[in-house]
């Protein structure tokens, strides 16, 4: 349950920051130049100019950065498995060698690489979700679509159905860690045994869970329909999207960095 209570992936924590202020577009642009940007990097000095930037972002956004990287405690086993297996998997010079496992240079490069990666990847998709509003995220997602709209794409659906899906992902762990305390109370035990009676523990929490997933889908779909919501076609916002000065420089900068960190390092 502690994992649970560490995720902070999908939530919104109102603030009046510059991050908060810019426009949704230029967000979402910016955090996509970034993550293509991690891609394209072949030296730790790109990931140390990136992360640098990420962390300058949170800064500025008056989130208190412990709030952010509690969120990284949930993945950091999978940052944790996968550093290990680049460390063991992968020829090259041996470092280390116990019996048949080898610890290769290559191999811990390699597995740096990736660590860093995710890290500052989900830095920067949190930093998004944390100073942009689920309205907003919506409204950005689909104007930045609307330009596919030829190609008869319908952009205000699909950005209602990821914003819907971010949106319930705090909901969906609270209702976890609930049901979770309701089984404990009842005896069940999540904490012991081997990974098969783990998994086979978990039934009782999965179970109710989709249940109460599927009904909230369908509470979801009731009001939408009762407040006659009829897809994109016509629709108007009471927020109309301006690009500003600052957010033109901030895309700018952003762009900067970006481009300098992929092209020298």
């Amino acid at each position: 349950m502690k994992i649970l209570r560490n995720i902070s992936f999908g939530q919104y924590i109102p603030r009046e920051s510059l991050i908060h202020n810019l426009d949704p577009r230029i967000k979402i642009l910016s955090c996509l130049a970034i993550i293509i940007s991690l891609f394209l990097l072949t030296e730790f000095w790109g990931y140390l100019i990136l992360g640098t930037f990420v962390m300058i972002g949170i800064i500025i956004s008056q989130i208190h950065p412990k709030f952010v990287f509690k969120g990284l405690r949930s993945i950091l086993f999978i940052i944790m498995f996968t550093l290990i297996i680049h460390l063991f998997m992968t020829e090259g010079e041996v470092l280390y060698q116990l019996s048949f496992l080898k610890i290769t240079k290559e191999g811990l490069i390699k597995g740096l690489f990736i660590s860093c990666r995710l890290f500052i990847l989900i830095l920067a998709t949190s930093l998004l979700t944390l100073t942009t509003s689920p309205i907003s995220l919506t409204d950005g997602i689909e104007k930045l679509l609307s330009f596919f709209k030829f190609i008869g794409m319908p952009a205000h659906e699909i950005a209602m159905m990821m914003t819907i899906a971010l949106r319930f992902i705090p909901t969906l762990l609270e209702e976890t860690e609930k049901i979770m305390k309701a089984q404990i109370s009842r005896g069940a035990d999540f904490d012991t045994g081997n990974i098969f009676n783990r998994t086979k523990n978990l039934i009782p929490i999965l179970i109710p869970l989709f249940v109460n997933a599927f009904r909230r889908a369908d509470e979801l779909a009731i009001a939408m329909e009762a407040k006659c919501y009829r897809g994109g076609e016509g629709r108007t916002h009471f927020r109309q999207l301006k690009i500003r000065v600052i957010d033109i420089l901030t895309l700018i900068l952003t762009s900067i960095i970006t481009i300098i960190a992929s092209v020298l390092f």
